[in-house]
Order: structure tokens, then sequence, then C-alpha cells
């Protein structure tokens, strides 16, 4: 019985001797554990992302609004869309009847153009906020300040805007106290969000924000607000809340009993998992097709060991003339089929990885990069040289020394 380490060698000096034939064979498992790697990587970072960004909206936040904040079912949102809209009297009447909550705020949007100077930025988002939502909102004001519950109450032409704005208008200079022109409308600038980035692709740092009755003041409510309310103190306060919240607002809205409500309440956990439940159906399909190139490429190694076969078949006979048992020719092919895998898996592996990180650099699409993705990527391609390489071996360890001897 030949050793672990002969075998090793002989498996090294034959792919030597064929290093054209050795590297189109390494290659063609290099590309499909590339992009297997590369998915993964993607996937699981786009997990990550929505988690921290799609999602950002505190563990002791919710959501009430008129139609679903997620859709799976299209005729569930056209008959949303029958609704009554949500009124500043319902975020008042949550306020003060439901003592579970803490902080309770509103808000509505719409789109607009904003000009300074000679300077105009349009798909502008303008949101109208009340003051509480400073304590809700999970931006941060990076210069300046929120504004106040007087200057709400007396609709004051205040504004706070987000990172783009600051940058469009205001590269060179301080925007505090700048004034911004919506249409006819002027807003004075009292204060600016942090960076926020891009959420696939939408940039978040394209708004301003003004006081709620400011907002509605100067363009009335054309759609429904969007009720956000913080309930701290663990699980049981914050479903408390939620079931307060959902009380209130049947009363108000005269939903009977044993009738559905006709609003939606969103938490966190219902964006991360819808996500999953997307992510997860994206996860399966991306890895099938990704499959298939490390399927071909591992067909491919079956091939070439074929033809390595046939055309070492006198050495075959050689080895098995002077005492080379079955056993130790399926071993040596073995190990020239893994040790091919492994190089092109490593390879893979590598560059998957580079191609999710150049991909993460050059453009705001996340990447994941963990290492349990590298080790199941060496163990597939390792999977695929055992499973290809099977038979070539077999039928090398089946050859008759005799006949071998005989081939030309």
């Amino acid at each position: 019985m030949i050793g672990v380490a002969d075998n090793l060698v002989l498996a090294v000096d034959s792919i030597r001797a064929h290093k054209l034939r050795a590297s189109l064979t390494v290659l063609g498992l290099t590309m499909g554990v590339a992009t297997l790697i590369t998915v993964m990587t993607l996937v699981q970072g786009a997990n990550v992302y929505v988690e921290q960004k799609i999602a950002n909206l505190g563990t002791n936040v919710f959501r009430i609004a008129r139609t679903p904040f997620v859709v799976t079912d299209f005729t569930l949102l056209t008959k949303a869309q029958r609704n009554r809209y949500l009124y500043p009297d319902d975020m008042q009447a949550v306020a003060e009847d439901c003592r579970s909550c803490q902080v309770v705020g509103a808000s509505i949007s719409s789109s607009a153009t904003l000009r300074y100077k000679n300077h105009e930025l349009d798909d502008t988002t303008m949101y109208g906020y009340t003051p509480t939502m400073a304590d809700i909102d999970t931006r941060t004001v990076q210069l300046g300040r929120y504004f106040t519950e007087v200057e709400d109450r007396h609709d004051a032409a205040v504004c706070l805007i987000g990172d783009r704005l600051a940058q469009e208008f205001f590269p060179d200079a301080d925007p505090i106290g700048r004034v911004i022109r919506a249409g006819a409308d002027e807003f004075t600038v009292v204060g600016t969000f942090e960076r926020i980035g891009s959420v696939l692709g939408q940039d978040q740092d394209n708004f301003l924000v003004v006081p709620l009755r400011t907002y509605l003041k100067l363009r009335g409510q054309r759609n429904s607000l969007t009720l956000q309310v913080k309930a701290e103190g663990g699980e049981q306060i914050f479903d408390r809340a939620q079931d307060e919240a959902r009380r209130i607002l049947r009363a108000r809205r005269h939903v009977p009993p044993g009738k559905d409500d006709d609003f939606y309440i969103g938490t966190a956990d219902t964006y991360i998992s819808l996500w999953q439940s997307i992510s997860s159906a994206f996860f399966t399909v991306f890895i099938m097709v990704s499959s298939i190139s490390a399927v071909v490429g591992g067909i491919v190694i079956m091939n070439v060991m074929l033809v390595s076969v046939t055309e070492r078949t006198k050495e075959i006979g050689v080895r098995r003339a002077v005492g080379a048992t079955q056993p130790d020719i399926l071993h040596q092919f073995l190990t020239e089929s893994v040790l091919q895998c492994l190089a092109g898996g490593g390879i893979g592996v590598g560059a998957g990885f580079a191609c999710a990180l150049a991909l993460r650099r050059l453009t705001e699409f996340p990447a994941s990069v963990q290492g349990w993705v590298a080790v199941l990527g060496v163990v597939l391609s390792s999977m695929i040289g055992l499973f290809f390489g099977i038979y070539p071996a077999v039928k090398a360890s089946k050859l008759d020394p005799v006949v071998a001897l005989r081939t030309e």
C-alpha cells in the first residue's frame, strides 16, 4: 500500500507534467466556486444591510398607517385604499389615551422641487413631522437643532435638511440660517441630519423636514398620516402599547367587533421577516443557478480525468506490474482530482471575495465577507473532486495490467 505522502508526490508530479490541461481543469471549477461565493457573500451582506438600514425603526417603535407597510398581496393593497385617512386628531387620541405609549408622533410626506439661489434640486422628499419625532426618529441631527413645539404650533417656516441638500446647496458654507425655497414657500434651515447613504440604490439623504402643522397649512392633507409610537420597557409593554393603540383607533373609526382593522401596524420585525422570506427564495434560486457552474466544472474534471486515464494506460500497467494494487491506483487518481479541485476552489473563493469586496467598494451594494463561506467553498470543491473523480479513478484501477502494458 502506497502512503499518503507518496500519493501526493505522484499526483503533484502528474499535474506538473500536464500544466495546460490542469490549468483548464482548475479554471472550470474556479469559475463555478467564484460565482457561488460571490452570490452567497452578496446575499449575506444584503441581509445585514436590511437589518441595519431598511428596518432601522428601533426595537421599541411601531408604526400605524392606512395601508400595509409591506405588500405581498395586491388585492389587499387595493382593498386598503378604501380605508379612511389617519388625521392629527387620531394621533392626539393615541397620545392621550394609550398609557403604555411613551412618545407618539406623526409624519406625512410628498415630493418637492427645492431651490437655493440659482441651484435647483428635483425629486426631494418633503416630510411633515411632529416635534415628538425628535425622540422617535433614528436619524441624528448633525448641526443645529430640531424645531420646537412652539414653532410647530405657530406654523413656523423652519426646516431640517438631509446631507445631500447640505452638500448640494451649501458645500462651503454653514447651512444654518439659510433660506430654501420650495415652490412659492420659503423655509429657514435650523438643522442638518447626518449622512445616511443609499439603501439598495435609493438616496436616503435627499429630503427636508418641516413641522407637521406647517406642512398641513401649506399643502393640506392630501394623504394619510403615519403614526409612530415609541414604547420602551420590554416586549410585554411593547405588545401592550400596540393593543391599546389598536383599541383606541378601532373605537374612533367605529370598527365593529369581529371585523378586521382598517389600518395596519408595522414593526422592525415586520420588515425583517418579509425580507427573510424574499431573500431565502432568492438565495435558493441563486444557489441553484450558481451551483450549475460548479457542477459543470466537476464534469470538466471528470472528462479530463477520463482522458488522462486513456493517455496513461501504459503507465498504469507498469505500476500494476511492479506491485501497485487497485486501491493504490484508485487513490492516486482521486488524489489528483481532489488536488485540482482544492486549487480551483481556493482560487474561486479568493476571486469570489474579491468580486464582492470590489462591488462593495465601488457601489452602494453591500457585501458581507464571512469565514464560513470560504470554508464552504473549499469543502464544496473537495466534494466535487471526490464525486466526479470516482468514476475515472475506478476505471483506472480496474484496468487489466497485461492489456495495459500492450497499449501504445
